[in-house]
């Protein structure tokens, strides 16, 4: 079945990125100090985003499994973790007006965020989810309902931007972080399952009946090394802003507390909401 990919998502991003540097520039003119860095990881997410969508790979996808492992790895491994230390909310909360940025404070200090951004339940929605499109009859039917494989595709973007958030808790506010050891040991045990559903995928060809044996075992090498690529990346994330943490907190041993004490004051994100 032909396929000609949609320029929607690239017009989306850039429509996002646009946002995002105006938001940058209007807190440069207002004397407020932006992270040029930020802006660089959130533009760098967006690229990421814009070539996983582009013509060539997104037709590549579309056909091939190992086209779709390369864009599911950009989407939901790579992307997500420019796009976090971006920290598109604290800008947000910056730029939007007091009674808009308000009910984003009570949002996230809401039970739902609480629940989701628990690195646990962001774990099972990222890697279980990838369980599920895999390890079942899902991706084949995506590759026939463009509804279906739209709505996928937002899943793992969204679910690898809440693990992303979760395992780091920050730089956006996070109200209610998990202790270190907790995020240190989820991510752990996503690296670990996330490297055996690629190795299922490889010794026993799924998903199957969508492609061949050699091809089948190519994206699963895709997945199982993009894998390794992308959470190492996160994992010196996480020992990056462990270290600043301690080094703000005055120690190692409050590191854990200097990121959450960083999420409760949030001095320039979340002052000016409660004043």
């Amino acid at each position: 079945m032909d396929h000609a990919p949609s320029p929607a998502p690239l017009l989306a991003l850039a429509a996002v990125l646009m946002a995002y540097l105006a938001a940058a520039r209007a807190q440069r003119r207002a004397g407020r100090r932006w992270a040029g860095g930020r802006t660089a990881a959130f533009a760098g997410g967006v690229a990421l985003l814009a070539l996983a969508a582009a013509p060539p790979l997104a037709a590549w996808a579309h056909g091939d499994l190992r086209g779709h492992m390369v864009q599911h790895v950009l989407v939901g491994m790579l992307a997500p973790l420019g796009l976090v230390l971006g920290a598109p909310v604290a800008l947000a909360l910056r730029t939007l007006p007091v009674p808009a940025a308000r009910r984003v404070t009570r949002f996230l200090r809401g039970r739902v965020v609480r629940v989701v951004s628990h690195p646990a339940t962001a774990a099972v929605l990222n890697v279980g989810g990838m369980a599920v499109l895999y390890l079942t009859p899902l991706y084949a039917a995506t590759l026939h309902a463009p509804a279906l494989h739209a709505l996928v595709h937002l899943h793992v973007l969204a679910a690898g931007v809440l693990f992303t958030w979760a395992v780091l808790a920050g730089p956006d506010p996070a109200p209610h972080p998990a202790p270190l050891a907790t995020r240190l040991g989820v991510l752990t045990l996503a690296i670990a399952a996330h490297a055996v559903l690629g190795k299922l995928m490889y010794g026993y060809g799924w998903p199957c009946g969508v492609a061949g044996a050699a091809e089948v075992q190519a994206a699963a090498q895709v997945m199982y090394y993009g894998g390794d690529l992308a959470e190492g990346l996160l994992l010196v994330a996480l020992f990056a802003r462990w270290y600043r943490a301690g080094r703000t907190a005055g120690g190692g041993a409050a590191a854990g507390g200097g990121v959450a004490a960083r999420a409760r004051r949030a001095p320039q994100d979340l002052r000016r909401v409660r004043g």
